[in-house]
């Protein structure tokens, strides 16, 4: 009996040594989460204009205005770039961002269409307002869900079922269920303006509608850029210019491409231009920063550090493709030029996070 115990403790002991000694390599190859770092370790922060990023915190704060650091911002003057300075400096400290890897920097911008209010002529691509039947579950609103997870979808009988996909939606499955905000002219340019989240409409009277986001559809997005290059249809780099034009050259299957992606994005008209981000502020080019807020908290100061900038952006917004612990979406702002350094973003990089004083550490 004894033998035999002393035989199982030594079969047990020999196949636990291997998870034993697993444990204390990744124990020991696994840095302890970094302090707070000082302004001078920040490759670049004397380089940047940072009272740039004013109005954007300001715009935060109008949202926030709990944070400790909001009285004191209001009485900083605009542009006095030495007044902003020891008044960051001394309300934020630094921390690395707790990934040790690089991530992905892309970029976004507000999008320019042509197109009508009513269906006709070459206007026959609707952008849809949202939809009458979707629904939105907040999971975390039932007490046996601990999940802070929504769901869209819509009801079928007494079950909440997945709302429709963009197939199903191409096909005309929103008739009598939702109405266009407006007509555009070219499907392409409709795709993508999905993707930015919000756009100017150039109406033929000469007005100009302003549109933002409303809502999504909740199914998962899918990269069309991804797609193409996995079917060897696109090489790397794989920008919106490169997708656009496989797009337009193969119309025959454009339509089935751009299925590839279920997600949808529903829109709402808007009394003043300039795309709203996820926080509920306006955005300001070049210091707006859309980023997953699994990982940042909307409203959080960053120091963005990719291949082409250095410099201090605010995060306010989010979107479907933009997951991850380093992972961000620079927005450019309007115009063509704006159009331009976003289509063509893809950075890697990583980001130093700012923390009001006294704050634990994201």
């Amino acid at each position: 009996m004894i033998r035999r115990l002393a035989t199982q403790k030594a079969a047990l002991l020999f196949l636990f040594l291997p998870l034993l000694f697993l444990a204390l390599w990744m124990a020991l190859r696994t840095p302890e989460p970094q302090g707070p770092l000082s302004y001078a370790d920040i490759p670049g922060w004397q380089g940047d204009v940072i009272s740039e990023a004013l109005p954007a915190l300001q715009a935060s704060c109008a949202k926030q205005p709990a944070q400790s650091y909001c009285a004191a911002l209001q009485a900083v003057p605009a542009h006095d770039e030495k007044a902003f300075r020891a008044f960051f400096e001394s309300h934020f400290t630094p921390y690395a961002a707790s990934s040790k890897k690089e991530g992905l920097f892309t970029g976004y911008y507000e999008a320019s269409l042509r197109g009508s209010l009513k269906k006709g002529g070459r206007y026959q691509t609707p952008l849809w307002g949202l939809p009458r039947d979707l629904l939105r579950v907040e999971l975390g609103a039932f007490q046996t869900i601990d999940s802070k997870q929504t769901l869209y979808g819509k009801e079928e009988g007494l079950r909440i079922v997945p709302y429709d996909d963009r197939s199903a939606i191409a096909a005309g499955s929103l008739k009598n269920r939702a109405a266009p905000v407006v007509w555009v002219d070219d499907p392409i340019e409709a795709f993508f303006l999905e993707v930015q989240g919000s756009g100017r409409i150039a109406l033929p009277n000469g007005e100009v509608l302003s549109i933002g986001f409303a809502g999504k559809n909740g199914q998962p997005y899918v990269s069309l850029g991804r797609v193409l290059l996995d079917q060897k249809k696109l090489s790397p780099p794989v920008t919106a210019d490169a997708i656009k034009a496989w797009l337009r050259e193969h119309p025959a299957q454009a339509q089935a491409a751009m299925n590839q992606n279920p997600s949808v994005t529903f829109f709402k008209s808007q009394p003043t231009p300039g795309p709203i981000g996820a926080q509920g502020v306006p955005l300001t080019p070049g210091r707006s920063l859309a980023v997953d807020p699994a990982y940042i908290q909307l409203g959080t100061p960053v120091w963005l550090m990719t291949d082409a900038h250095r410099k201090l952006m605010i995060a306010q917004d989010t979107g479907s493709a933009i997951k991850g612990a380093v992972r961000g979406d620079y927005f450019w702002g309007f115009g063509p030029q704006a159009e331009r350094a976003a289509s063509a973003m893809q950075e890697r990089g990583t980001f130093i996070l700012f923390l009001p004083r006294g704050t634990a550490r994201l």
